[in-house]
């Protein structure tokens, strides 16, 4: 049994442009005009500004997963509001109060 070559089209970006992905997306979305930390689509565009080749969503995908091996990441959602000295203060004070009235009512 000899090994065949992979079956399928070939992928679109060479090893060295997928390099250059890289080096490009490590430098994080702020450094290419976006506003927050959030790729969704715009990895895409940053492959066709670096390389001229436009990929369909299931390429890009498949580029950060397979040929970087990064993997899905969900941003935390809090609220721009957070004082997270009020939510401390909160929790040691009036948290066990609540509890002790909870624990009373037998609620």
């Amino acid at each position: 049994m000899r090994r065949r070559p992979a079956t399928g089209r070939p992928p679109k970006l060479d090893d060295a442009q997928v390099e250059q992905v890289r080096t490009a997306l490590e430098q994080g979305v702020q450094a290419h005009g976006f506003e927050a930390d959030l790729w969704t689509e715009r990895v895409g565009l940053i492959v066709e500004r670096m390389t001229g080749m436009s990929l369909s969503r299931a390429s890009v995908w498949r580029l950060l997963t397979g040929r970087l091996g990064w993997s899905r990441q969900h941003p935390e959602r809090r609220a721009v509001e957070r004082d997270e000295s009020e939510i401390a203060r909160w929790i040691a004070h009036e948290w066990p109060c609540s509890k002790k009235g909870a624990m009373n009512t037998r609620a």
